[in-house]
Order: C-alpha cells, then structure tokens, then sequence
C-alpha cells in the first residue's frame, strides 16, 4: 500500500483548458515552471490527445487489435505461455475444442463474462470491451469467469486467444444511466492507479477509493489484468452510482504512477476513458515521460487530468 504522507503540490497549466497538477511522493523535488504544451518536473511531460470512441454495434467481420502497443517484455514477468506449453488437441479432441463465452448482466451496471476454452488451460486472452482491452489467463480447466463494469448499455465483449481462436459475447445492462464511470488502461508495467478523493476526502480516510481492499466509498475502483505476465494490458475503473447520491458536492480524481525500475527514464502510455450522464463515451491518449530511475519508489500524482465529478442530490 502507498505511503499518503509528505505530499508536496505543484501547479499549472495544459492545453485544452486541462489544469495538471504534478506530485511527487517519497521526497518530492521542489516546483518547476509549466508551459501550454507540457509538464516538465524531474525529467517528466506529458501529452493528452482526444479522441474519438466508435462502439461496436456490427459483430461481422471483427478483426481483433491491442488498443495499446505492447510494452517490451518485463523482468521478472511470469511467462505463461513458456510456463505450460499449449495442448494441441487431437482430432478426435477437435470437436471439444470450441471457444464459446457468455455474458450476463450483474449489479453496478456490469457484466459477468464466462469463457470456456477447453484446449487453452492455462492460456492468455484478452478482453475487448468498448475500446476497453485488458489480458487475463484461463484457469486449469480453460475457464476464465470475471465481472467487468460496463461502458455501453448494449454491451459487446470480444474474447481473443494468442492462437487467433476467440468468441463474442453480449448482454443489455439496463442500469447504466445510474452510473458515471471512468477508466485508465495501459500496457505493460507502467505502475498507474486511479484515485477518487469523494466530498472532500483526504488520502486515506473514508470517501479515499482506489483499488485497495480496504478502500470504502460510495463509488468503487475495479482492477482489470493481469500484472504478472508479459507484454499484458491492465485497467482500472472507478464507477459512481450518481444516481443514488443523497448529498451534493464534487469527486476529486487523480491518475498516480509510481516511479519503478521497469518505467523509470522512458516513456509510458495510457488511455482513459470516461463516460459521463448521458454523454457519450470519451476516451484520451497519454504519454507520460518519466523521472530517471534515481526516482524510483516515488509517485507522479497527475491532478485535473481526468475532470473532477459534480455530483447532485437525488
């Protein structure tokens, strides 16, 4: 768990009428001056670029991409594919072999996906969601069962195996409109977190929510992927039910990235995504320069990046 305390601020400016604020953690160096353009403070910048979101409504003819590059392969990383060889099914195995997955709609406007892949026990897949991409492993039996925050009310997930096999599966999440939900994914070993400070929360207190077991708040982050194998893709994603809200004010939400000996003196990527009321769903890119590695251990607190919630009493 992160160390709240010796928190030092440093503000400014961004282009597109972004404020960022940048922190350091663990011994942070002192203020440094911002332009329009990027953040400059211990060897790190960085860049927002909009873009925008096509939802998947036609499911002929899909073609599965990685919404980030992979990142190089990371020491220490547990490789799974080299850890249990795949089991090439026979041909009288064939017909057992098929890849199928489901999807049911579960609490907090979100989807259970099962998957079932019995030839690939053990395996890599990555789940597509709405520009959402994440790696997961199948278990033993080939099954991978997970509960995934949705981003569209009719909701499509697209299961992908490093083999080219893969499924589609579907479901209506009804309850979406309660929810204001924002996403940060990124690949590889880039050490991100999203924060949410709920009415005036301080680090640490109750209305502090991240993903961290002992983490209570109205709102909840939820952790996607998979660390321990390489060239993965993760994500987090923070969900408040606005509509159930019973009191006024504003979420604070920072985007954080430690300093590690995998990310330190280069660049890393992410993306969020963010979807707001009734607006449509909004996703940016990021590229973050980072401190060099005399750095590591510290943490980049990114404020304003992501705007803060308004929340109105219901």
């Amino acid at each position: 768990m992160m160390n709240f305390g010796n928190i030092l601020t440093i503000g400014g400016t961004l282009g597109c009428a972004l404020g960022i604020g940048y922190l350091m953690q663990n011994g942070a160096s002192g203020p440094a001056s911002l332009d329009s353009a990027s953040v400059d403070v211990a060897s790190a910048s960085l860049e927002v670029t909009d873009v925008e979101v096509t939802v998947l409504t036609d499911l002929r003819d899909i073609t599965l991409t990685s919404s980030l590059a992979p990142e190089p392969e990371q020491k220490g990383a547990i490789d799974v594919s080299k850890r249990i060889p795949p089991q090439l099914p026979g041909p009288a195995d064939r017909a057992n072999c098929r890849v199928s997955a489901t999807a049911t709609a579960a609490p907090m406007a979100s989807a259970d996906l099962s998957v079932s892949a019995p030839c690939h026990k053990n395996q890599r897949v990555t789940v597509h969601h709405s520009g959402l991409a994440f790696t997961e492993t199948t278990d033993p039996e080939g099954r991978l069962d997970i509960t995934i925050p949705a981003l569209t009310e009719s909701a499509v997930f697209v299961v992908a195996l490093d083999d080219g096999n893969g499924a589609v599966a579907a479901t209506r999440v009804q309850d979406l409109g309660a929810y204001d939900r924002i996403a940060l994914q990124w690949a590889g070993d880039a050490g991100f977190q999203i924060h949410a400070l709920e009415f005036g929360a301080s680090y640490g207190e109750d209305g502090h929510v991240w993903a961290d077991a002992g983490a209570s708040g109205m709102g909840r982050v939820t952790h996607l992927g998979r660390n321990d194998v390489p060239a993965s893709q993760v994500a987090e994603v923070y969900s408040f039910p606005s509509d159930k809200a019973r009191k006024s004010g504003s979420v604070a939400l920072t985007l954080e990235a430690e300093v590690t000996a995998s990310n330190c003196g280069r660049d890393i990527s992410a993306q969020s995504l963010e979807l707001r009321g009734n607006s449509a769903l909004r996703l940016r890119d990021l590229t973050l320069a980072m401190p060099d590695c005399g750095e590591t251990g510290e943490f980049l607190v990114l404020n304003n990046l992501v705007q803060d919630l308004k929340i109105a009493a219901k």
